[in-house]
């Protein structure tokens, strides 16, 4: 691993618990407006429309729109669905950057910070640059720089993405490693060249969570958190 100069972060997943945060402010939201809602199926529902309307751009049936646009599209149509009524435009602004505001995995800021003494360490993410900035300064995450789907217009898989970022940074696909929480993107990665570090998410997606359960392939590194991934480099 003595050539790796870089570690990309998935973000939403991998360094960010998103459905625990959201659920609470959702939750939290609903006391202050009264509203009695079923916040964690609205969470997963919002969660649900993620690769759909990612899928829609990919294959060109719609012109390029970051994540942040159609997270606000979903919230709009759950909104209807679970009967919220009444809201002003600036509380659902504000409801859509509740993606803006995840709080990191226990080992996160730790782990990433201790890597950061010896890589470069960046997102590596389909969230908008505007939401990863934020994320980061609510958060306390030590990026060094934020690469996101925005820098080139396409979402993961898209090869855009992956070859992208080695050119962003200037460096070979095997200099870099991409450290996920989901095969399929560990999968991509590693079908250009970059190295892979698989980080045990068991409870991303709640107590039901049926995906990335265990490392499906033989990724460079498995680890339970980020933390255990600095100790495998030696950070």
């Amino acid at each position: 691993m003595d050539s790796i100069k870089a570690i990309l972060f998935d973000t939403f997943g991998t360094v960010v618990d998103w459905r625990t945060s959201i659920v609470r402010q959702l939750s939290e939201f609903g006391n202050r407006k009264e509203i009695q809602v079923d916040w964690e199926s609205f969470t997963d529902a919002w969660r649900a429309g993620y690769h759909p309307g990612m899928d829609r751009v990919r294959s060109g049936q719609r012109p390029w729109v970051n994540i942040d646009i159609i997270h606000r599209e979903r919230l709009n149509e759950l909104l209807a669905q679970f009967s919220v009524a009444a809201l002003t435009e600036s509380e659902k602004e504000d409801l859509n950057k509740v993606w803006y505001r995840l709080n990191p995995w226990p080992d996160s800021v730790q782990g990433i910070a201790r890597l950061k003494q010896r890589y470069i360490v960046s997102t590596f993410s389909n969230g908008s640059f505007a939401c990863l900035v934020n994320m980061a300064k609510y958060g306390g995450l030590p990026w060094d720089c934020i690469f996101c789907a925005d820098i080139v217009r396409h979402f993961k898989p898209d090869p855009e993405t992956y070859l992208g970022v080695v050119e962003f940074l200037g460096v070979k696909p095997q200099e870099v490693m991409l450290a996920a929480a989901h095969n399929y993107d560990l999968r991509h990665a590693q079908i250009h060249g970059i190295r892979t570090a698989y980080i045990n998410r068991p409870t991303e997606f709640g107590p039901n969570q049926t995906t990335d359960l265990k490392p499906e392939c033989d990724w460079d590194i498995v680890v339970d958190h980020i933390s255990l991934l600095a100790d495998k480099l030696g950070c």
